[in-house]
């Protein structure tokens, strides 16, 4: 049996927000191809990675966060505050993603 998606891609205003972080992180990728070409110092390449990384990891970070606060949220509906208690907890815990 196949598994059923719960939702498809929300979008959320984030989301642009999310793309332009994203494009801004491949182009930065590019010029970090062209250091290495270049024969630039593996310092100034590993800081410029460490960069591209934080900023997908951020973009990630960010897409999931929405997709919890609202995605999941629309699809879950009303909840009582019993019933709602684990999806808090949950939104609570995946800040320290």
């Amino acid at each position: 049996m196949a598994a059923v998606r719960l939702t498809t891609l929300c979008q959320l205003q984030s989301h642009s927000e999310i793309i332009k972080r994203l494009k801004r992180a491949e182009g930065h990728l590019r010029s970090i191809v062209t250091m290495i070409e270049d024969g630039r110092a593996c310092v100034d390449v590993a800081q410029q990675l460490h960069a591209v990384e934080k900023a997908v990891c951020q973009a990630k970070r960010t897409l999931i966060q929405d997709h919890i606060d609202h995605c999941l949220e629309h699809t879950l509906g009303a909840l009582t505050h019993g019933e709602r208690a684990p999806l808090d907890e949950f939104k609570q815990i995946t800040k320290y993603l």
